[in-house]
């Protein structure tokens, strides 16, 4: 594999062997799941633009990266939402203007490189339907062939454009768990892009700290990130990046990180309540928020786990909560959907609670364009008969 000097292989999170770089899934010795890790000490400098920028703290080199753009996404400011929250600034991460618009985009673009260098033909997922759309557009970028499975609730979008960039689609009958069973069932030697199954999704997600650290327009870190949550990559992902960054001298301090959930379906907020080391699987998930509809998240105690080391927390909120604070921010202009209204909604119920101080510079991340959830936030105003 074309790897950078620093990345010294795969270890396991639960047994702590290592592995080798072309690994994908568990951990052979003991199913545990698998962590990039780096031999590199000292300070770094990064340079160009996009996920490449940060190829010193990544697996692979700047011209082995999966290009298609992504990454440099702008952080906005929404200084009536700080007002709302009593802090001293308030800003949108708007990861919505990635590749194929969704934050997802970082993960599967090294994972994707990965697959590519270990010599796979052919990648393949269960998703909520913004990884299919990512990985169909990656894959076709690195002349590989995709397969994703997908619930039937997805939304139209993502299925249309999985097609319409070229990649295999599975429909399932049903939600993400049964997705995910169908995808388990296939029964094809295929390169695994599963959230936390591959190690490379994550890795992708830290750029996504590294970022927020350049353009925050402070002396160092954001005192918080909001972030709606599914499978949990976003979180762990930001965890790894501050912590690296802190390690490199980059910055002195690491942000709270909060993981936000719909009500409907809160494993990570459940056990965060209960102070559970595992998250248990939700039995009859229900949201109106399909993206965010993962019962069963994979890295589950990794998301615990990065929550708590950062000072943070885990907070739910209603649909109708959601959908109000997507609405809310897209008139004043912002392009927001269903899941990134989760973290308005979230930062709402965490200010109410005391989670924020005033003089506090919060950012919210959202997830996905709204134009993939246009259908939800219509038939919202509708209801309220706008």
């Amino acid at each position: 594999m074309n790897t950078t000097a620093a990345f010294a292989g795969l270890r396991c999170t639960d047994c702590g062997t290592t592995h080798d770089p072309v690994a994908a899934g568990r951990c052979p010795e003991c199913g545990g799941l698998l962590d990039a890790v780096y031999d590199h000490d000292g300070d770094v400098e990064f340079s160009g633009h996009g996920l490449g920028r940060y190829a010193p703290l990544l697996p692979f080199p700047r011209e082995a990266i999966v290009s298609l753009e992504t990454g440099g996404t702008p952080l906005v400011a929404v200084p009536d939402l700080a007002d709302e929250l009593g802090v001293a600034a308030a800003y949108v991460k708007d990861e919505g203007r990635n590749a194929t618009g969704a934050f997802v985009d970082r993960g599967v673009a090294l994972a994707v490189t990965a697959a590519g260098e270990a010599g796979a033909s052919d990648v393949a997922l269960p998703t909520t339907g913004n990884g299919g759309q990512a990985a169909a557009a990656h894959a076709a970028r690195a002349g590989l062939a995709s397969h994703s499975f997908v619930p039937s609730r997805a939304p139209f979008v993502n299925k249309a454009m999985i097609n319409v960039h070229g990649g295999d689609m599975t429909v399932v009958e049903g939600r993400y768990p049964d997705a995910r069973a169908a995808f388990e069932e296939q029964g094809e030697d295929w390169y695994s892009l599963a959230a936390f199954e591959n190690p490379y999704r994550h890795e992708g997600a830290k750029t996504l700290a590294y970022e927020l650290a350049e353009t925050v327009d402070l002396d160092d870190t954001p005192d918080a990130v909001v972030h709606p949550t599914a499978h949990g990559t976003g979180a762990v992902g930001l965890h790894k990046g501050f912590r690296d960054l802190r390690k490199h001298n980059r910055v002195d301090a690491a942000p709270r990180l909060y993981a936000v959930q719909p009500e409907g379906c809160a494993p990570v907020v459940d056990a965060a309540e209960r102070e559970a080391e595992e998250v248990a699987a939700v039995e009859q998930p229900d949201t109106i928020c399909g993206p965010l509809e993962v019962s069963g998240p994979t890295g589950g105690r990794q998301v615990l786990e990065a929550v708590r080391a950062s000072g943070g927390g885990a907070t739910a909120v209603s649909d109708d909560a959601l959908l109000e604070g997507a609405t809310d921010l897209a008139a004043g202009g912002l392009t927001m959907g269903a899941t990134g209204g989760a973290a308005v909604a979230g930062a709402r119920r965490l200010a109410d609670r005391g989670a924020f101080d005033p003089g506090d510079v919060v950012v919210l991340v959202n997830p996905t364009t709204g134009n993939k959830e246009e259908d939800i936030l219509r038939s919202h105003l509708m209801k309220q008969g706008v």
